[in-house]
């Protein structure tokens, strides 16, 4: 989970992309049904990387060579705080095939929620760019 957590922290999109398996899994704090496939979820997660201020990992927790690991952090949307934890499952090749992220309080969940509708349009443009759906 280093990986993941250095490419996030680096904001390098790219290696995290790398990261995730092709059918991913992404489930939003925000949004009821899951989004499936890479394109979509590498989309979502530029959105957020233009949405939160302030991130940062606290923990992580899970063994080093397991398959499910949470990724402690905190965040800033506006003048809301955000504490939340990613949520990953690897899997047998070492991929994430499931993403999913959990966030509170109430008022920062409002917050994010607010904040990604408003990327909608662009995550949509850059998921179709990238051969994808949303929703797919």
């Amino acid at each position: 989970m280093q990986a993941f957590r250095a490419a996030v922290e680096a904001h390098d999109l790219d290696a995290v992309e790398a990261l995730l398996a092709e059918d991913v899994v992404f489930t939003s704090p925000v949004v009821f049904k899951p989004y499936r496939g890479k394109a979509i979820t590498v989309a979502i997660l530029r959105a957020v990387t233009r949405v939160f201020e302030d991130f940062r990992y606290e923990r992580v927790i899970g063994e080093a060579d397991g398959r499910d690991h949470a990724l402690v952090f905190t965040a800033r949307v506006g003048d809301r705080e955000i504490d939340g934890c990613d949520f990953l499952h690897l899997d047998a090749d070492g991929l994430i095939d499931e993403f999913t992220v959990m966030v509170r309080p109430l008022s920062g969940a409002q917050a994010l929620q607010a904040a990604m509708s408003a990327q909608f349009e662009r995550i949509a443009r850059e998921a179709q760019e990238a051969g994808a759906r949303p929703g797919d």
